[in-house]
């Protein structure tokens, strides 16, 4: 463990909605929801004002618009979350060559390999407070920081730190600290391995600490248990490695003693998708291959995938073709182990969910009947840029019944004033998103965010 809290992790705070507060100024201080508005869809990022609703992420849109039916619901625009996201990460590099992003919003930084480590804690914190004046300066938002001796505490200090605040855990308080703390916030602890330790008694990380090596070796076999020791203990030697391009996002786990069940092989892979489509919208990614693989009694492995029309990052979608793609392998002799992938990665998901499953075939002799055209509400989709000749730029509030709601004002502006046209009016159009923060801004080191 070393010695100095040399290890940054930065988290912008609810991103996705974040950007759509500061691009939208008569959405700041309201509940904004980021994801899929389709039949399916799912949260992608709730602002902080959509969570007092109990909002979050990966939750159905449609309990979403329960629990906040006042929220402004828009679609992701992931070019522009990209590009920001761009600009966050070229910050990052100014601080050392080690940065390694997890995903769009969120990264670790070894500021020990940087041109000016830290020395003390208080240098540590002054390099924390100056990047998080930086970012805010050419984003126009807040991310909080959290600053330690290891990867694993600078990111429970960041979680911490939430929103726009920065935590730095001295060296040395690693076990007081995590002492109080449920066993989930440790990495690798998910529902299943706490409510194990749950039944052993062992809630807190401190129980976890206390119970020793043998017993949670016993409870949780010999890498798992090993591993939820050392991090119970706050002991962490992984290294910040920079960022090498993913082709594929997977999960798999493998089980203790050969499992026949088919229901609980089903449950099994349904349970893998859900971890994995998880972990592609953490990177902001969709992917348009599910691969599924299962290693049986006798060590042989298969793989088997199916391709998709479009990306997607819909859990219900990657769900139903990891299970048809398990129709097809016999598990009557028993599966040791299982995994889920999505490869054919894209940084946009694919809005019509829909267009995941291919159109059944025509009876024979019937005639063709061609594909009804896409609704023009489709493409008037809530968020999305658009301008007109008169009125100048706006974003798309609404649309249905003929007509589209737009609402014109620009990062930086007061609150504009909202007009309804009809859907064909030849003076809108679509148009590219405005900078949140312009050069000049930039420069000056003023922002145009939210506060």
């Amino acid at each position: 463990m070393r010695g100095q809290p040399s290890i940054l992790h930065l988290d912008m705070d609810a991103f996705y909605a974040s950007v759509e507060q500061a691009a939208k100024p008569s959405l700041r201080g309201k509940p904004v929801i980021v994801g899929g508005l389709g039949p399916r869809g799912v949260v992608a990022t709730a602002s902080y004002e959509a969570r007092r609703f109990g909002v979050h992420s990966a939750m159905p849109m449609g309990q979403a618009r329960r629990l906040s039916p006042h929220a402004a619901f828009l679609v992701p625009r992931f070019a522009v979350y990209r590009e920001i996201s761009e600009r966050v990460m070229a910050l990052l590099g100014e601080l050392s060559p080690l940065v390694e992003p997890l995903s769009l919003d969120e990264a670790f930084v070894d500021l020990a390999a940087g041109p000016a480590p830290p020395t003390s804690s208080a240098a540590a914190r002054r390099a924390g407070e100056g990047l998080r004046a930086r970012i805010r300066a050419a984003t126009g938002l807040t991310g909080s920081v959290g600053l330690a001796g290891s990867k694993m505490l600078a990111k429970i200090a960041s979680e911490q730190a939430k929103p726009d605040g920065l935590l730095l855990i001295e060296p040395g308080t690693e076990r007081e600290l995590l002492a109080p703390m449920p066993v989930r916030t440790l990495p690798g602890v998910g529902p299943a391995t706490a409510e194990t330790l749950r039944r052993a008694g062992l809630a807190t990380v401190g129980d976890a600490a206390e119970a020793g090596e043998a017993e949670l070796l016993r409870l949780l076999g010999r890498a798992h248990g090993h591993a939820v020791h050392a991090m119970a203990l706050g002991l962490d030697d992984r290294a910040v490695v920079p960022d090498r391009d993913a082709k594929s996002i997977s999960v798999e786990d493998t089980f203790d003693t050969d499992v026949t069940d088919r229901a609980r092989i089903r449950f099994e892979v349904a349970r893998l998708a859900e971890r994995c489509v998880g972990r592609l919208r953490s990177a902001a990614r969709s992917g348009r291959t599910v691969v599924l693989k299962v290693r049986r009694y006798d060590f042989t492995t298969l793989t088997r995938s199916e391709t998709l029309r479009g990306p997607t990052d819909d859990p219900v979608v990657i769900a139903e073709a990891a299970g048809r793609l398990l129709e097809g392998v016999d598990t009557t002799e028993g599966v040791r182990l299982l995994g889920v992938g999505v490869s054919g990665l894209a940084d946009f998901t694919q809005e019509d969910l829909f267009a995941q499953a291919t159109p059944a075939e025509p009876a024979a002799g019937a005639p063709a009947v061609p594909l009804a055209e896409e609704p023009v509400e489709r493409r008037w989709l809530p968020g999305l840029d658009v301008t007109h000749a008169r009125h100048g730029p706006g974003w798309i509030q609404g649309s249905g019944v003929g007509r589209v709601t737009v609402r014109f004002e620009r990062p930086g502006s007061p609150p504009g004033r909202a007009r309804t046209f009809r859907l064909d009016d030849p003076e809108l159009t679509h148009s590219d998103p405005l900078p949140l923060v312009t050069d000049a801004d930039a420069e000056a080191g003023t922002a145009r965010g939210p506060r």
